[in-house]
């Protein structure tokens, strides 16, 4: 039965929220552009990320993307047992005890930034301890194995959505303007190649990366186990438009559909939200299948060393804003990327237009004022 016919209502009442950015503030930011004290052009990509930012939240200049959240969704993956990794699966419950020690890189950033860091386990196999910052929102222990049949439940997938939608609603409730996705799953780049490769239509052996470092032999039972999964499923790229959710239940995770969930509810509240890396490129083109405008506000932090990051990002028209040759997770990239976001909000904000400053525009003309001259 499609997943779409028994869809539950905070879904349906998320996607019709969901409304495309306002052309409107984004012109009158382009024309603001024009106005102020440098070069058109001069501030490049900041320059069009400012644009879509006053578009995204209505309103120009935009107001600062601050205070940040960073959402760690985490979960096990059954398909770890075909051997695409060598780490093992107990990791996950491990490093997500230390995202809420503050031990992990991504806290690291996220201090350096102000962020707050939370931490969403909708589907660790282990037991995770309660913590301040934890959302205990566990649907599975894990996934099953995606090449046995569907990783997830129709069930399944649509409670790991909601998990994503009430983190977001939480989150901007709590005054947060800016999101950030982060991720934690074993095994978890597999599930995403899949997902990358039903979407974007790429062969398995374009989007299937070495994840935490595999080696060759690995990796090449890594890229077969994406294909099979993808055949044993029964998956070609017209479910994209039939029922995006069926393929996302049947090779992808819990965290994948908790992001998918947490995408669309900040689109639906007008929020942006910087998407780190392979993982939540993954789910966003899931996000995109089910509702094109809500990619309207979602920013691009890096470009993944991940071959399918790169076919994603290219599937959803979203130009990364740092390229540095991460391949971490966690949310890592998009953190490093958050200062850029605000600055280009910043220059909305603060530049002074040639009027106010007093400053002689390149046509020549003088805008100085009483007791000011242009030089």
């Amino acid at each position: 039965m499609p997943l779409t016919e028994n869809r539950p209502s905070l879904l349906d009442t998320t996607l019709t929220a969901i409304v495309p950015v306002s052309a409107q503030a984004a012109r009158a930011a382009e024309e603001r552009q024009g106005l102020l004290t440098k070069p058109p052009g001069s501030m490049g990509a900041l320059e069009t990320l400012g644009s879509r930012l006053a578009g995204m939240y209505d309103e120009c200049p935009p107001p600062l993307p601050e205070p940040v959240a960073i959402a760690v969704f985490a979960g096990d993956h059954g398909v770890h047992a075909q051997g695409v990794t060598p780490w093992p699966q107990e990791v996950t419950l491990q490093m997500v005890g230390n995202f809420l020690a503050g031990g992990a890189v991504v806290n690291a950033l996220a201090r350096q930034i102000g962020a707050r860091v939370v931490v969403v386990d909708v589907g660790v196999a282990g037991e995770v301890p309660d913590a301040p910052d934890l959302f205990a929102r566990k649907v599975a222990r894990g996934t099953a194995d995606m090449t046995r049949g569907p990783a997830m439940t129709p069930q399944q997938t649509l409670a790991a959505v909601e998990v994503g939608i009430e983190v977001a609603g939480a989150l901007v409730a709590q005054g947060h303007r800016l999101l950030v996705t982060g991720d934690m799953g074993i095994a978890n780049t597999t599930a995403s190649a899949a997902l990358t490769s039903v979407l974007t239509g790429a062969p398995a052996a374009d989007v299937t990366g070495r994840g935490t470092g595999i080696d060759d032999a690995t990796h090449a039972r890594k890229t077969e186990v994406v294909g099979r999964a993808i055949r044993v499923n029964g998956l070609a790229t017209d479910d994209v438009g039939t029922d995006p959710l069926r393929v996302l239940a049947a090779v992808g995770g819990l965290e994948h559909a908790a992001l998918l969930g947490y995408l669309l509810a900040a689109a639906a509240h007008r929020t942006p939200v910087v998407l780190d890396g392979v993982i939540a490129c993954s789910a966003a083109l899931v996000a995109q299948a089910l509702c094109a405008d809500a990619a309207g506000y979602w920013i691009a932090g890096h470009r993944s060393v991940e071959p399918g990051a790169s076919a994603a990002l290219a599937h959803l028209g979203l130009d990364p804003l740092v390229d540095l040759g991460l391949r971490l997770g966690e949310g890592s990239g998009a953190a490093l990327a958050v200062p850029l976001v605000q600055s280009a909000a910043r220059l909305l904000r603060e530049v002074a237009t040639f009027d106010s400053a007093g400053v002689t525009d390149k046509s020549g003309g003088s805008t100085a004022g009483p007791g000011r001259h242009a030089s």
